[in-house]
């Protein structure tokens, strides 16, 4: 996925979830919106390098958007709205090649009456498959990635839908993006949220897949790379 352009700043402090202090070479101290509404532990350094995409559209309250941070001698993506549009491009392009072959994809799909999840996938010669995705920057060992990093009772909500579908003979997969190209492993942050943590293990049990892929990051595009090992 190509980034817009991107200008480099520093990160002065995070807060109120969605709201960054930055400090922009030339423009000065100003407040950048924050796509992230997770704790975003280990990569909001004070005084770290960041990079803004700017808009200037009538209807924005802040022209600038924090997209990338730099964090562990590396660059993290830390919008949480990519990852859909991450995956989906990935699976087109044959990079994840668990979930290669659909004729179609469709997001947003109606998984009941009540719920949605990111992806549905269809083809002839697949069972119809289920994708829910979660984006993923933790990282509190070298080179595992962990998940979540706050409670997300909506993502254990998630992992009941998938089950309660695996458990009806369809696919279902739960899916990680991992912003970020320096860890090889994914792990449950069970200390953060323990919920979480028992419901993908009972949703495992049920037959729900657990893929995880990193991304390689650069300040002109973000793309899916590899499979990385999961530790459930």
């Amino acid at each position: 996925m190509q980034l817009p352009p991107l200008t480099e700043a520093r990160l002065l402090r995070r807060y109120k979830r969605f709201l960054a202090d930055v400090e922009i070479p030339g423009v000065g101290r100003t407040v950048a919106h924050c796509p992230n509404p997770g704790a975003m532990t280990g990569v909001a350094p004070r005084g770290g390098r960041c990079w803004l995409s700017h808009h200037d559209g009538p209807s924005r309250k802040l022209a600038w958007t924090l997209e990338i941070v730099e964090a562990d001698d590396t660059l993290v993506g830390i919008n949480t709205n990519l990852p859909n549009a991450l995956a989906e491009e990935a699976i087109r392009n044959g990079v994840i090649a668990e979930l290669s072959g659909y004729d179609t994809i469709r997001r947003e799909a109606p998984a009941g009456e009540m719920s949605r999840l990111d992806f549905m996938l269809t083809g002839a010669a697949w069972p119809r498959t289920w994708v829910e995705v979660k984006n993923v920057h933790l990282m509190r060992q070298p080179g595992l990635a962990e998940f979540p990093d706050s409670v997300t009772t909506r993502g254990a909500k998630h992992l009941t839908e998938l089950a309660s579908l695996a458990r009806k003979g369809e696919r279902a997969v739960q899916l990680f993006i991992i912003q970020r190209g320096d860890c090889d492993r994914l792990a449950l942050a069970a200390d953060i949220d323990p919920a979480y943590a028992k419901a993908l293990s009972a949703a495992h049990n049920e037959g729900v897949e657990v893929l995880a892929y990193a991304c390689g990051i650069s300040l002109d595009a973000i793309i899916v790379t590899r499979a990385v090992e999961v530790m459930l």
